[in-house]
């Protein structure tokens, strides 16, 4: 990694780890149950600020002796969208999170997995081609 970059590194991975935590302890409990849109606005851009500074951490702490493969980003993406439709399940099938909150423990703790696996994984990718290109 070009020294350069460093340092705009750590400000996104600390930024991001900051502004998650805000949102996830601030914004989320403050909109739910009352407010969905706002709660589901919330949870995404907390998803984002995630998956972001899983990105800078691999990033930072990756030295790629060739390309690595995609593979763990294809296992988060797939580890995400399960989650998500098994929440989705359990809410049609009437375990809503206002009821039963403990019932989404497990798609919740799938989501961030797959989240951070995902940035991690395209972290490290980028890392590996900016190490190639230069």
């Amino acid at each position: 990694m070009s020294a350069d970059r460093w340092p705009l590194l750590v400000v996104l991975l600390v930024s991001a780890s900051l502004v998650t935590l805000v949102i996830h302890l601030s914004f989320v409990p403050r909109y739910f149950p009352e407010d969905v849109f706002t709660t589901g606005l919330a949870l995404v851009s907390g998803w984002v600020t995630y998956t972001l500074a899983f990105y800078a951490a691999g990033r930072l702490g990756s030295k790629p002796a060739d390309l690595p493969s995609m593979r763990l980003a294809d296992i988060g993406i797939a580890l995400f969208l399960v989650s998500v439709l098994l929440a989705a399940a359990l809410d049609t099938f009437g375990f809503p999170p206002e009821a039963i909150l403990e019932a989404y423990v497990l798609p919740a703790i799938g989501v961030y997995i797959g989240l951070a696996l995902l940035g991690w994984s395209i972290g490290r990718r980028t890392e590996a081609i900016n190490e190639i290109v230069r």
